[in-house]
């Protein structure tokens, strides 16, 4: 199953921001804990419009980091009503655009719309398609036990397990490690 350019692009994106909580990150420590930080994760995922560098601005992404893991876990029903929420809240009116070296695809805010609103909106418009689908057990938890990251599974039979090959190695040696003890 594969989803359109952007909305994978949405997704892996709130994969990477939901992950940089203290319990999801590589690092045990907030990841998202200065506004330079957050500069670097958007950089990174090349996060185009408005960006005031500021603590106010730190303190909203942060905020929406914690609704955005909260919905990737949610069922169907449950995740159609807090996307819902989140375009009314927004006064999202999506439409198509075409920037830097991106072909067509839905923006549903001004590029000058303070960054969280964008975070959200993004993320509830690639959700709705993950909803549409009938797809919601592609946005998933690492089933490692040690791991709390999140993941978009875009495996042809939505096999995948883990957020990553070392999580997956981590939880075979361990197995291996039980059945030879």
């Amino acid at each position: 199953m594969f989803f359109t350019h952007d909305t994978e692009a949405a997704l892996k994106f709130v994969a990477a921001l939901a992950d940089t909580t203290p319990e999801a990150s590589d690092s045990g420590t907030d990841e998202l804990a200065e506004p330079t930080q957050l500069d670097a994760l958007l950089d990174e995922w090349k996060y185009s419009g408005r960006r005031d560098g500021d603590a106010r601005e730190l303190a909203e992404v942060r905020e929406a980091r914690a609704r955005l893991r909260d919905i990737w876990l949610l069922d169907r029903d449950d995740a159609a009503a807090a996307v819902n929420e989140l375009l009314v809240g927004a006064r999202a009116l999506p439409q198509l655009v075409r920037h830097d070296d991106l072909d067509w695809h839905i923006h549903a805010t001004e590029l000058d719309a303070p960054l969280a609103r964008r975070i959200l909106v993004e993320a509830a418009m690639a959700i709705i398609d993950v909803i549409r689908s009938d797809q919601m057990d592609r946005l998933a938890m690492c089933s490692a036990d040690d791991c709390e990251s999140l993941y978009v599974d875009l495996s042809k039979n939505a096999s995948r397990r883990f957020c990553s090959t070392r999580c997956g190695n981590r939880m075979a040696v361990r197995a291996y490690r039980a059945r030879i003890a």
